[in-house]
């Protein structure tokens, strides 16, 4: 992967992707698969809060971002990469999928919502809506 930010759709309302993952192959037999929960930093500024989620082997094809009501929810299917013909023999890094959600306060613009993937890390910008950003009142006299 490139160390160029990719651009996320951020999906918003009930639109659903039948394997949870936008352009993910369909499979032909189920397989039980870990789920992680990614470790996510959280910084609040002036314009709003920002979101890192290390995804280690996302791309952007991986990974869906879908806001629903209030829920942002986070999701990733990795496959270990194995070269074509081999079987994997002995594992010690594991592989799975992500998947986190977060329950969004009003004070957040919904609309304005953005996600960047680079190197998998993960960052959305929730911005503030505009009565809760802090602004000084003028005093006239």
């Amino acid at each position: 992967m490139s160390g160029e930010n990719t651009r996320i759709r951020v999906r918003i309302g009930s639109e659903r992707v039948e394997s949870g993952v936008p352009n993910a192959a369909a499979e032909t037999v189920p397989t039980i698969r870990e789920t992680f929960t990614p470790p996510i930093d959280i910084h609040d500024g002036p314009e709003g809060l920002t979101l890192e989620a290390d995804l280690p082997g996302a791309t952007e094809r991986d990974l869906d971002v879908q806001l629903e009501d209030n829920v942002l929810s986070l999701y990733a299917r990795i496959d270990p990469p194995v070269p074509e013909g081999a079987r994997l023999l002995h594992e010690e890094f594991r592989l799975g999928d992500y998947q986190r959600s977060f329950i969004l306060s009003d004070e957040v613009d919904r609309d304005g919502i953005t996600a960047e993937l680079t190197n998998g890390v993960l960052r959305l910008f929730l911005p503030k809506s505009d009565r809760a950003r802090t602004r000084r009142i003028e005093i006239k006299s």
